[in-house]
């Protein structure tokens, strides 16, 4: 197991996330900080942003988001995250738009975490649809019907599906484009099993906004002069913990 760890990590990337072609450039690795923002209206908080001195604006629309969440029968990526491992890996299905029916152009995400800084690889799957009875078998045909490298592939086989997620993400950028932020909210968590899913236990949290910023490790310096303009405080914050403990299921 710990050989499929190191390729995925070592694994080169252009910026596509792609691992294939002898120009791939290995992922720049980048910081976060978060904000977990209870009871304040999502308007409010925008509000914020767009005052905020770095002159942020949004790059292209907001949009749905969309995650199926892999993790080990023993739940040992939720573990890793709670107790802050310094090195942990998150795989992910993610589509945008629509969360039931036909969905087109999802993606596998890695999101590989080093310390305090992470990268992700991002790997085109084909089309499937969700709907009712949705199970397991489905995802694997999926994943067989696409080109993901081998490792990855031998890595997956030790995960199963545990959460379906949504939330609804606005986007920004600051004016000298070195800072990304997004605000996140509407938030709706979905249990997953291995079998015919119909999609009963899930549990929406309206109370709640999150911001993100995100940027370079280059530019970590200069963080403190965006961050320390929102009154909240920063937090540690990971949508696939908060979703586990919602629908209690570990």
């Amino acid at each position: 197991m710990e050989k499929v760890v190191s390729k995925i990590s070592d694994q080169p990337v252009n910026q596509s996330g792609d691992t294939t072609g002898a120009k791939a450039k290995r992922k720049v690795f980048r910081k976060e900080r978060k904000y977990a923002i209870y009871e304040v209206d999502v308007f409010v908080v925008e509000n914020l942003i767009r005052a905020h001195p770095a002159m942020f604006f949004k790059p292209f629309p907001p949009r749905s988001v969309n995650n199926i969440y892999f993790d080990s029968p023993s739940f040992r990526n939720y573990g890793d995250n709670v107790v802050g491992s310094k090195s942990r890996k998150k795989f992910r299905i993610r589509w945008y738009g629509d969360q039931f029916g036909y969905i087109e152009k999802p993606v596998l995400e890695v999101k590989i975490k080093e310390g305090l800084a992470g990268t992700k690889m991002h790997y085109p799957l084909s089309s499937f649809t969700l709907k009712e009875g949705f199970s397991e078998m489905a995802i694997w045909e999926v994943l067989n019907e696409s080109e993901i490298p081998d490792e990855i592939r031998e890595y997956l086989k030790h995960l199963t599906p545990t959460l379906l997620n949504r939330y609804y993400r606005k986007y920004f950028i600051s004016a000298d484009r070195k800072f990304r932020l997004t605000l996140d909210h509407k938030l709706v968590f979905t249990n997953l099993s291995k079998r015919n899913n119909y999609f009963l236990k899930r549990v929406a949290d309206r109370s709640k906004v999150i911001i993100e910023i995100k940027y370079d490790i280059e530019h970590d310096e200069h963080v403190d002069r965006i961050s320390s303009y929102f009154p909240f405080r920063m937090t540690k914050n990971s949508k696939y913990v908060n979703g586990i403990d919602h629908l209690d299921v570990r």
